[in-house]
């Protein structure tokens, strides 16, 4: 196996950023999924399945990465209360390496992994289910375009937990997660409360340096308002790419927010079956904060919160310009998405916001099945043909459609939509709403049958290659 050592990782941060900590022995060590395509840009694609399994079941060291596992420290606002008893309580970095393809630093991130000093006293465990409902969106948000973290690893650990959100005893897992930081808005926040410049100031050049090299300039060049531009604008576009998706993640509180704008730690997700603004996915989001068309503005008041972090490094009014940065942001990416979803060329500003505008009034007046929509209407005029055949063909031939229609045709199809791959032979698109998710636990739970679930990964990839095969017509 080659070493990838990186030339700087968070273990150089030093002291007052993690503890060492020692994962979990569990009983059992059952491999139930394991990411080759993502272990190939490591070079991690040729560990038997033993040898897996005793580096992200036993977290047996990787060569080029850290001795012992760090248990990050951070704190967060949490539903929008501050909560200074954060850190990972489940969860270590357990590795970093280098991508082969890109040369970027790529962190493996454990959650289940056993108690650590942040555990406030729970048992450091992750369910089977939570494992299995991670492995799910992350490839669906994968396949649909969105910046997100990749499950690696999900390995069934034998034990049985007691949970007041589903029937207990029950199973018990540890995931691996690939992700390129787990350095969140909450990371700073921490600092920023115990009113530690110093480390606040090495924790954004580390950032910076690592993460966003392009911005980095010796000496005072206020990178405190480069860096929240960025961060800005990264995240802008991952929330777009929700709407595109219709995806809602449930839980946005600051610790959930990358600064690399990549999505992830999911729990409660969920994906629309209809536009819905008020569609909640947590069932402890009584007043619906976290609900899916509020999503953009929590996004916004988050990165409020790392900009008050960052205000003792920086000027007030160029991070105000920096803030200000993202619902410009977000506009050009909600167009870019939606037209990457449809596969259609732009027409300039003006023309693609009247689209994205009808469409998600034409969605939310009409009822029409969120995804099937975008299956249906993938290549613009060029899948008229089989939108007229679609399930959901009547709300296409209502006079609510017409106007929408008349846009979504003068667009010109992207070059490398190729819609004849056989995804698109289909009748329905491949979704994955809650009761299709627990449609594949049900055999899991109750006969140990894995089949479903197998059979639903590779629905998903096919989807992928779909969206992302180049044209051959």
């Amino acid at each position: 196996m080659p070493r990838h050592r990186p030339a700087r990782n968070h273990a150089d941060l030093g002291d007052g950023f993690f503890d060492l900590a020692q994962p979990a022995e569990f009983p059992r060590h059952i491999l139930r999924y394991r990411n080759q395509r993502a272990a190939a840009r490591m070079g991690l694609d040729d560990l038997t399945d033993e040898q897996w399994a005793a580096h992200f079941g036993k977290f047996e060291p990787l060569p080029g990465s850290f001795e012992q596992p760090l248990a990050l420290r951070y704190h967060g606002h949490q539903f929008q209360t501050y909560n200074p008893g954060l850190g990972d309580g489940r969860g270590l970095l357990f590795a970093q390496l280098i991508d082969l393809e890109d040369g970027r630093l790529l962190d493996l991130g454990t959650k289940g992994s056993g108690r650590t000093p942040w555990s406030r006293g729970g048992d450091g465990r992750l369910t089977l289910k939570g494992g299995v409902r991670e492995v799910l969106a992350t490839s669906m948000l994968e396949a649909l375009g969105v910046d997100t973290s990749k499950s690696f690893s999900l390995i069934e650990t034998g034990e049985e937990l007691e949970r007041g959100d589903e029937p207990s005893p029950t199973r018990s897992s540890v995931l691996v997660r690939l992700s390129h930081s787990h350095i969140r808005i909450g990371t700073f926040q921490r600092l920023a409360f115990f009113k530690d410049a110093e480390r606040l100031g090495k924790l954004l050049d580390y950032s910076v340096r690592t993460y966003m090299p392009e911005l980095w300039q010796e000496g005072d060049n206020a990178r405190a308002a480069a860096f929240l531009g960025e961060v800005s604008e990264r995240v802008a576009r991952t929330g777009a790419r929700w709407t595109a998706a219709g995806f809602v993640h449930g839980v946005l509180n600051t610790d959930n927010i990358n600064i690399t704008g990549e999505s992830f730690d999911y729990g409660p997700w969920r994906f629309l079956p209809t536009y819905d603004p008020a569609f909640t996915a947590a069932y402890f989001d009584n007043t619906g904060l976290y609900a899916f068309g509020r999503q953009p503005d929590t996004l916004a008041w988050n990165l409020t919160r790392l900009a008050e972090c960052l205000s003792p490094l920086g000027e007030h009014e160029a991070l105000e310009r920096a803030l200000n940065r993202f619902w410009p942001a977000f506009q050009k990416a909600i167009r870019a998405a939606t037209l990457d979803r449809l596969g259609l060329v732009s027409l300039g500003d003006e023309a693609d916001s009247g689209l994205v505008t009808k469409l998600f009034e034409f969605l939310h007046a009409s009822q029409a099945p969120y995804e099937q929509f975008f299956f249906d209407w993938r290549g613009g005029r060029r899948g008229a043909g089989r939108a007229a055949k679609s399930p959901s063909s009547a709300h296409y031939a209502s006079e609510l459609f017409a106007p929408l229609r008349v846009l979504i045709e003068a667009h010109e199809p992207a070059p490398g939509v190729n819609l004849d791959h056989p995804y698109f032979a289909r009748e329905k698109p491949r979704t994955m709403l809650i009761e299709e998710m627990e449609a594949l636990w049900a055999p899991i739970a109750g006969s140990d049958d894995w089949s479903a679930f197998e059979a639903a990964l590779a629905g998903i990839e096919e989807m992928r290659q779909a969206y992302s095969a180049t044209a051959t017509t």
